[in-house]
């Protein structure tokens, strides 16, 4: 499906400006816009993947939940991931949310619907986890799969007993819920900020989550924090209720603090009334809230609707209305991104918006601008609708003053003078080949330009890509700035003699970052091809690239029609990689890349993975013919047979295929008179041929000695010493293993760390074979994994 160009714009902005509030909310604690800002921002970019799935990819903010944990905390992994909610603005939202419970629980018009209701705290997601029922540990949320471990931070929060009350909890219990600051204990705590003449927190939130991560839990002693239980995760050892708010019930009967707000509903009206009466009390209640979570109240029914990739189809949070406020465009400025996207942003009149100073707000691209009518000057109405940079979302036109300034695309880049053009959108029918204009420009300067330059320079080095250890984005800044690279290839020629001068250096710290770059000269395919930051290209695509062609020189000079034929490429990212690997100067980095040292430790002559022919009708099929879909497609190839055959076609061996529409045989001849598409034909064999994916080529029988372990599952468990489990996963994976996250009968292994606990039961009630780390470690040495490195 062709994407519109001003949606494809809108969505590369999107993605890009949710990853750089992900980062400050997660990991800096240091927010610029609000909450209900970014709900709508990730709201859009939700639809237009949902409209055009090729839009999303692995590193898009909707795969993702949040940002990474910070690194002062020993990190934790969930084992039950902590998912966000799909977010409500209206009631006719709540009415489609309803419906599409409805539907997949199969239910009748007439059957109702029992919601548990309750207010959505605005603070931060924790994990607890109860063991015989002691308090084991805490944890953040992170981002969904990875926490911070702040077990002595959360054991100063009177509301979070250190031992359960009561009796009958399980042996092993997971406790999710809320840690905040009430208003009062807010108000205080800046009272004695202020009179220490130390900086006073902007919002509850805020000052929740920076009491929170203290890397000194008796400062979070002394901050007024506490604890509401709404949900639960791990459970091992006991049963609970089957209703979620009978749940809720059995925590407090065991000692955690829940909402005296509960309720419970029954249907998407009744949402509705619970919703009109806490926004009448809201302003009223002790505590910030941001919007209500409305639960399907049957555990049964929950675990029948289950979840997608970051949210359960259960639940759904509907949030309190944007507020909005009126100030002044006092000029707009372009910023250049990684991509050398153009962005106008708009420099505003400050003005405070429900907790938050704002002083800018994106204009996302000039399509937007047109459409707003912006000027310079202007009036204009801000909506705090989502955590991410506000929107200007009308211009107050009574207010224009006489010497408002139009907003016009610079020529050149703002940051290194090159040429600024619009992005052409290539489209691509059976009727031929459309370009239109797209709603982005972008700086022709590609790595010429510090802007992108910087950007990429942190995006190769990131830990899943190069992962090279030290290099932070300041010291990146630095060695930009001080033009010690000029690209990634630059990188593998620093000395330590050029950074010892540098802050923050001295000849350790400049040996220790040499080293660490040496050490990433070995890299496996889809780690350097993510590396490289194509566009549209994140880890799982980088993957398929690499266990599909196995090579980087196939995958560099592959077709779009080639790549088109690999699992989950589409078009338009098919188009992506191969304009990226076409161009001369990307060319030119990859070169100097390989001749400085990178040897790609996994390159294969075959596939592991893509072992499946393609037919000679499925290529007829792709090549633009009008009035050929796939029926006649089928036809073409079976008389056929060849494409040397289809070459010397006229119209009477048209005719002589059966059934063939006129319209197809036209759409055929029209092709054939044209020395493109037949050079392309061609061309596209050829490659199929190369690559042993043409029909005439055997299908290839992938060597169980490259992946002994194919065809496996492992279980990991408990906690392992040597090997984090991302790692063991990744090892076992690269053997062939499938990784579950669950023991059944269909399980050929469990890895059983310290720790370990009703998964290493049930493997030996099954009579699983179980192997602890040290027996881990000799299966991958075995197999010629090094773990050490």
């Amino acid at each position: 499906m062709t994407i519109p160009s001003e949606l494809l714009g809108e969505a590369q902005q999107l993605q890009q400006q949710l990853h750089f509030h992900n980062h400050r909310y997660y990991v800096l604690d240091d927010p610029s816009i609000p909450d209900v800002e970014y709900d709508r921002m990730f709201r859009r970019l939700q639809e237009l993947e949902q409209q055009y799935p090729e839009l999303r990819s692995d590193d898009s903010p909707t795969q993702r939940v949040g940002g990474a944990a910070l690194k002062q905390f020993d990190q934790v992994l969930h084992e039950m991931p902590m998912l966000s909610l799909d977010n409500a603005f209206s009631s006719e939202d709540m009415d489609s949310f309803e419906g599409r419970v409805r539907d997949r629980l199969g239910l009748a018009d007439d059957q109702k619907i029992t919601f548990s209701c309750e207010p959505k705290l605005d603070g931060i997601a924790i994990s607890l986890l109860y063991e015989n029922g002691v308090l084991v540990q805490g944890a953040t949320r992170g981002d969904g799969t990875t926490g911070e471990n702040i077990t002595q931070n959360v054991k100063t929060i009177p509301t979070i007993p250190l031992k359960l009350t009561g009796q009958g909890y399980p042996d092993r219990l997971e406790v999710r819920g809320e840690i905040y600051m009430p208003k009062a204990g807010f108000d205080g705590l800046n009272e004695a900020l202020l009179a220490r003449g130390e900086k006073a927190f902007v919002n509850p939130r805020n000052a929740a989550a920076g009491s929170l991560r203290q890397l000194d839990s008796k400062v979070t002693a002394s901050r007024p924090l506490e604890m509401c239980a709404y949900s639960v995760g791990i459970v091992e050892g006991g049963d609970l209720p089957d209703l979620h708010l009978d749940v809720l019930h059995r925590l407090g009967d065991w000692g955690f603090k829940v909402s005296a707000y509960l309720d419970k509903v029954e249907g998407s009206e009744g949402c509705q009334s619970y919703y009109q009466k806490m926004s009448q009390l809201r302003d009223g209640l002790p505590f910030e809230i941001d919007g209500l979570v409305f639960k399907v109240n049957s555990l049964e029914h929950q675990r029948a609707l289950g979840f997608v990739s970051r949210a359960p189809r259960w639940a759904i949070a509907h949030k309190f209305p944007a507020q909005e406020e009126i100030t002044l465009v006092k000029d707009v400025e372009f910023q250049v991104g990684r991509t050398g996207a153009i962005t106008p942003v708009a420099r505003l009149e400050p003005v405070f918006v429900g907790g938050v100073t704002v002083s800018n707000a994106t204009l996302h691209n000039m399509d937007e601008v047109s459409r707003l009518g912006v000027m310079v000057g202007d009036s204009v109405v801000i909506r705090r609708a989502g955590d991410v940079i506000p929107q200007i979302v009308k211009v107050v036109t009574e207010r224009r003053p006489a010497d408002a300034q139009c907003i016009d695309i610079p020529q050149q880049c703002p940051v290194c003078h090159s040429a600024v053009e619009r992005v052409q959108i290539v489209k691509r029918s059976k009727s031929g080949q459309q370009i239109s204009e797209g709603a982005a420009y972008r700086c022709v300067g590609r790595l010429a330009c510090d802007a992108q330059l910087q950007q990429a320079i942190i995006h190769f080095v990131s830990r899943r890509a190069m992962d090279i250890d030290g290099l932070g984005d300041k010291i990146v800044q630095q060695l930009v700035d001080n033009e010690l690279i000029r690209s990634p290839a630059d990188l593998y020629k620093l000395e330590v003699g050029q950074l010892e001068p540098l802050e923050g250096f001295a000849k350790l710290s400049a040996q220790n970052l040499v080293q660490s770059i040496d050490a990433s000269r070995q890299p496996g395919l889809a780690q350097f091809v993510y590396a490289l930051g194509i566009p549209d290209v994140g880890v799982e695509t980088a993957r398929v690239l690499a266990a599909s062609l196995g090579s980087l020189a196939k995958i560099r000079s592959a077709l779009p029609e080639t790549l088109m034929w690999l699992p989950d490429i589409g078009r338009e990212v098919a188009l992506e990689i191969h304009n990226f690997f076409a161009d001369q100067h990307n060319a030119e980095v990859i070169e100097r890349l390989l001749a400085g040292g990178i040897q790609l430790s996994d390159e294969t002559d075959l596939s592991a993975e893509f072992t499946a022919s393609v037919s000679f009708a499925e290529l007829i099929e792709r090549m633009d013919i009008s009035g050929v879909a796939k029926v006649g497609a089928e036809k073409i190839a079976a008389h056929f047979k060849t494409v040397e055959a289809l070459l010397e076609a006229d119209l009477a061996a048209l005719d002589r295929v059966s059934r063939l529409s006129a319209k197809a045989i036209n759409g055929v001849l029209d092709c054939l008179d044209s020395e493109a598409w037949k050079t392309r034909l061609v061309a596209i064999e050829s490659q199929l041929i190369e690559y042993g994916m043409h029909w005439s080529c055997e299908q290839r029988v992938v060597d169980s000695g490259t992946i002994p372990l194919d065809g496996k599952t492992y279980v990991l468990t408990g906690t392992l010493e040597q090997l984090s489990r991302n790692q063991a996963k990744e090892h076992l994976q690269a053997l062939g293993a499938k990784v579950a996250g669950s023991v059944s009968k269909k399980t050929d292994c469990v890895v059983a760390g310290p720790g370990a606990g009703s998964k290493l039961a049930k493997a030996e009630s099954l009579g699983i074979p179980v192997l602890d780390e040290n027996g881990l470690l000799a299966l991958l040495a075995e197999n010629g994994v090094d773990t050490a490195s």
